[in-house]
């Protein structure tokens, strides 16, 4: 089964390269039928060139900015089975493909599958708050999924899916906001199978975005759209902020995986 691994990416030369070369780690300790399409979304610095400088990844240039537009220029490139939605400042973990195909394969009715977010360069503090953030959502989805049967979970930068189920939807619809595309996604997957949560398949992910605005207040903006997406089908919370770290803040650091090129931004030790 081949995997197409798509990455959208707008001004992301300081996190790019450490994405690459993690997907490029996990295929060293799993080879498989793989591919890695950069999705450079109306990007005005190196992030073109920097992904291109990786043997065997293969750039296409999306010019209308927003990541539900490189998400969907990223699918129609891909010519895997399954199609792996991994964000530019995302980093996948040890064995995170050997969790893909064993849950793909012991049940076929699973057509998508999601993992959580490692925050990575928060202090301790908001990682251990956004962790507990994170175990309070998953009560409503154990109760909503596994007793009522609806209603799944999904983190959109670590997202897999069945490229027929994709297709089947129409892809990533182009007309969603930033702010819930990803859980429109979710929402119309689950009524082609089964859109699976787990947290054996982790990735490691920028908390930039909780620095920058606030835990609290992020969390109850994704929480208010999750809920008015799956009732409603519309986003309540529109707002968004372009949030990039410059090249300059970043250093490099050693991961528990081994994962080769990791960084941190020093505004945040």
């Amino acid at each position: 089964m081949k995997i197409s691994f798509t990455i959208p990416a707008h001004n992301e030369e300081a996190h790019i390269g450490m994405c690459i070369q993690s997907i490029k780690n996990e295929l060293a300790r799993h080879p498989v039928d793989a591919e890695i399409i950069v999705a450079n979304n109306a990007s005005t610095d190196r992030t073109g060139a920097v992904a291109s400088s990786f043997p065997g990844v293969r750039v296409i240039d999306e010019p209308q900015k927003g990541v539900r537009y490189a998400r969907q220029a990223g699918y129609l490139a891909a010519k895997g089975e399954l199609v792996a939605c991994i964000d530019a400042d995302n980093m996948l973990t040890a064995h995170w493909l050997d969790v893909v195909l064993e849950e793909f394969s012991r049940n076929p009715h699973v057509i998508a599958l999601s993992g959580p977010y490692r925050f990575y360069d928060l202090p301790l503090s908001g990682r251990v708050l956004t962790r507990s953030l994170e175990y309070l959502l998953y009560v409503f989805y154990f109760y909503t999924h596994f007793i009522r049967g609806r209603d799944g979970m999904e983190c959109g930068g670590n997202f897999i899916i069945k490229r027929w189920a994709l297709e089947k939807i129409g892809g990533f619809d182009t007309s969603v906001e930033f702010a819930a595309d990803d859980v429109y996604t979710l929402r119309e997957l689950e009524r082609v199978g089964v859109v699976k949560w787990s947290w054996r398949l982790p990735v490691y992910a920028s908390g930039r975005r909780f620095a920058k605005i606030g835990i609290i207040r992020t969390c109850i903006r994704w929480v208010r759209n999750y809920f008015s997406v799956l009732r409603s089908g519309k986003a309540v919370a529109k707002e968004y902020s372009d949030i990039r770290t410059p090249a300059y803040q970043l250093q490099p650091i050693p991961l528990e995986d081994g994962g080769d090129g990791a960084t941190k931004s020093e505004s945040t030790q």
